[in-house]
């Protein structure tokens, strides 16, 4: 697809030449709606398709994976306002006879907030994952990735890829690599660092004996695997969670790797933690995304009061209302 990719190029920068000289368009807009377009673009080539090609099916599709990603409301209607803009240009350049981008509504002014879980049920997953395995080193590993999943709030994606070098000399700290490259370190709680270390031990032995017996090279990533991918799957750790639930009796339709990541957020929040801390800890480029949070508080702080407050109660005993006693 190295045409379509030549294409994507051509259109895109053309597009962003003429927003800067016809609109005035600011740079950072520039970049965003460039890096926007990137992303759209290299999402059509990995489905074979291009932006000459694309219907209004595959724009839906691409929104409902970014939708699927956790991104927020605001970047995904920007994504859209990019893809119907570059469409338009398109059009009145002629290079498209449509743009099927056109009747496509942005999401909508409800944002749903992130459902989480409770500190017990996360501390019955994590009881539950000491158990799941045909293996001791599966049960180590197991362990050792819903312990680093909980404790640093990482994306799944970073969880599984993360290199067995971040992982040496008992690290207080990782250093992980997120969306676009960019690096930040997160903290590991005792709990981690323990499962990580008795992973660490069991896996560099099964790489040695794998070297000397079969002549294989070593891995460069902590949670090793035979896939194309060279590391665990995204796939096979769903799968894994959903096993964990059912035998830590927790609904498997309420946890997922990002539920996981939720909760992390949640429960630092309500601990005290300041959000520009958990910003940099989720690797949230805009803080405006890390917001959210305060409003799942915000909700079960609201609920705390209409429970216990006792102004908030609908009736008052009757005793006091006779008497025309104020609450």
């Amino acid at each position: 697809m190295a045409g379509a990719g030549d294409l994507a190029g051509r259109w895109i920068s053309a597009f962003l030449e003429g927003q800067a000289a016809e609109r005035d368009a600011a740079r950072n807009t520039l970049l965003a709606y460039g890096r926007d377009l990137k992303d759209f673009a290299d999402w059509l080539t990995s489905r074979s398709l291009a932006l000459d090609t694309a219907d209004q099916a595959a724009v839906e599709d691409y929104l409902t994976r970014c939708d699927a990603e956790g991104l927020s409301r605001a970047t995904r209607a920007r994504r859209l306002s990019a893809i119907r803009q570059l469409y338009r240009f398109a059009y009145e350049e002629g290079w498209r006879p449509d743009n099927p981008a056109l009747r496509l509504s942005g999401p909508g002014r409800d944002r749903q907030l992130p459902k989480s879980l409770s500190r017990d049920q996360v501390n019955a997953l994590i009881a539950a994952t000491e158990a799941q395995g045909r293996t001791e080193a599966e049960r180590q590993r197991n362990l050792c990735l819903m312990e680093l999943l909980y404790a640093t709030g990482m994306r799944v994606s970073e969880l599984v890829s993360l290199p067995v070098q971040a992982a040496r000399g008992d690290p207080a700290m990782l250093m992980v690599k997120g969306k676009g490259g960019k690096e930040r370190l997160v903290p590991l709680s005792q709990p981690a660092r323990r499962a990580l270390a008795t992973w660490l031990a069991t896996r560099d032995a099964a790489e040695e004996e794998a070297r000397i017996a079969r002549r294989m090279p070593p891995s460069r990533f902590l949670f090793p695997a035979s896939g194309a991918e060279g590391h665990f799957s995204r796939q096979l750790f769903h799968r894994l969670l959903k096993d964990i639930a059912v035998a830590a009796g927790v609904s498997p339709a309420d946890v997922t790797p990002h539920r996981l990541r939720h909760a992390f957020a949640t429960h630092l929040l309500e601990g005290g933690a300041d959000l520009r801390v958990i910003q940099t800890l989720l690797g949230h480029a805009d803080i405006a995304t890390t917001e959210i949070y305060t409003h799942v508080l915000d909700e079960r702080l609201k609920a705390l009061v209409l429970n216990h407050h006792p102004l908030a109660k609908a009736a008052r005993p009757a005793s006091r209302r006779k008497a025309g006693q104020e609450d």
